[in-house]
């Protein structure tokens, strides 16, 4: 059932113990440095490190998407059948432990390669990556749906996760441009970069995977499937509240990976300061470890979609001072990322604790097909995340921005300065109002909060 007729399913009154839910965010520490690392450093990794063409880099990041938008909901799919075979999705949880050893080949790449052959390399194993994250974020997503719990504690839930998730971020964004060597980074400090943060996302997946299954025993769960393939692709994309969440969440997850993918350069080129790579990044997410509790009071006294459309106005009004650039002064452009951090936590809390009411809602009974409905999303955020990057290298081709190996300090063309500033903060500005005006069709909350 779709539309405002739909009513969403009943659920207990379970509150989640925090032994649990802070297992369960664990994983989201490790999926933390994925979401963060490649999106913050491979463009400019590409660019003045390999020698790639922007053009060229945006490609090398936007292809491997494409398999992700085909695969996902397969992924989903298969991860319902173990659900209903096997009572949990552990299985491909520990295949997507593997991700670990494809983030750091993607850095590792031979000291011969540079231009066309070193992109190929990137994308290569960039793929495989995209699809070991899918097989463990898709069942891992899938566990607030599977529980028969509340409006109210899914939201608690995935706050949970918010806060690990944005220490992983904020860690993982703050340490790996040390680890390459800062100012003078090098391909081998890209590849122990890689190799370190590996590490460290491997022991956190694995406290993640146990931490699911506490979960799974402090509640009651699900147990059915829904179909899956592209039959599952056209029942969610038919469901109305399910589309005009996904479209805003895809102009969402587009706008930040775009911000994410402009630091480096921003800082270093309007700023003039690579160094403040790592204060932008800081001041982009470490907010979220504050505000985050602050967006669950906010969801619970006017709901989440108010919420969220809160944050997406303010993310639209700080990126309009980042476009400003170095003459609003350095305070004035921090705090402007700051806002943007702020606006940044609500906008991956509250869409994530939607998505279950969503799944609830379309089942009316239980969380059939959660598995689906999430490989259809996590499909979603996956093309964000390549078009944001994409999206800022189109802008640096069109300015003409000259691409460089490690060392060289090429003079760029005025256009090109402009790109950069002007992708930073105008084009994402116009991006996330247009989430907002998408945001605004999804009418499901009033109902999905009632029935909390």
């Amino acid at each position: 059932m779709t539309g405002l007729d739909r009513r969403p399913a009943a659920a207990t009154d379970a509150t989640l113990p925090r032994g649990p839910l802070a297992g369960f965010a664990a994983g989201s520490l490790g999926m933390g440095v994925w979401v963060t690392v490649p999106g913050l450093l491979l463009l400019y990794f590409l660019t003045d490190v390999l020698a790639v063409g922007p053009w060229l880099a945006g490609l090398a990041l936007l292809l491997p998407k494409v398999a992700d938008v085909l695969l996902h909901p397969w992924v989903g799919h298969r991860a319902d059948v173990e659900q209903t075979r096997r009572g949990d999705r552990r299985r491909l949880l520990l295949l997507g432990c593997a991700l670990p050893v494809a983030f750091a080949a993607i850095f590792a790449v031979p000291g011969g390669l540079t231009g066309a052959p070193a992109a190929a390399w990137v994308a290569v194993f960039f793929i495989a990556g995209n699809l070991l994250f899918a097989a463990y974020q898709v069942p891992y997503l899938s566990t607030p749906a599977d529980l028969r719990i509340g409006y109210h504690e899914r939201t608690r839930l995935m706050a949970f996760r918010m806060v690990v998730l944005t220490l992983g971020i904020l860690v993982s964004g703050l340490l790996a441009p040390l680890l390459t060597g800062g100012d003078a980074a090098t391909r081998g400090g890209y590849q122990r970069m890689g190799v370190v943060l590996a590490v460290g996302m491997l022991v956190a997946m694995l406290v993640g995977v146990a931490g699911i299954a506490r979960l799974r025993g402090s509640a009651p769960a699900s147990t059915t499937a829904g179909h899956g393939g592209w039959r599952a692709l056209r029942t969610a994309l038919r469901d109305r509240q399910f589309r005009w969440l996904v479209a805003a969440y895809l102009a969402m997850s587009t706008t930040t990976h775009l911000v994410l993918a402009g630091v480096p350069y921003y800082a270093e080129y309007e700023l003039r300061a690579p160094g403040l790579t790592t204060v932008l990044v800081a001041a982009f997410v470490a907010p979220a470890l504050l505000v985050t509790p602050a967006w669950l009071v906010v969801a619970r006294r006017v709901g989440k979609q108010r919420a969220l459309l809160g944050a997406q106005g303010a993310f639209a009004i700080g990126s309009l001072v980042l476009a400003v650039g170095r003459p609003a002064g350095l305070p004035v452009l921090v705090a402007a990322v700051a806002v943007l951090g702020v606006a940044f936590a609500g906008m991956q809390l509250l869409p994530f604790s939607m998505l279950p009411d969503v799944i609830r809602a379309a089942s009316n009974a239980d969380a059939t097909g959660a598995g689906t409905y999430t490989g259809v999303w996590t499909a979603t955020e996956a093309t964000g995340a390549a078009l944001g990057p994409y999206a800022y290298a189109l802008c640096l081709t069109v300015g003409g921005f000259v691409a460089s190996t490690a060392g060289e300090s090429p003079v760029q063309p005025d256009a090109a300065l402009a790109a950069v500033r002007y992708g930073f903060g105008l084009l994402p500005a116009v991006a996330m109002l247009a989430a907002l005006l998408l945001q605004r069709r999804y009418t499901l909350d009033a109902a999905a909060r009632a029935t909390s």
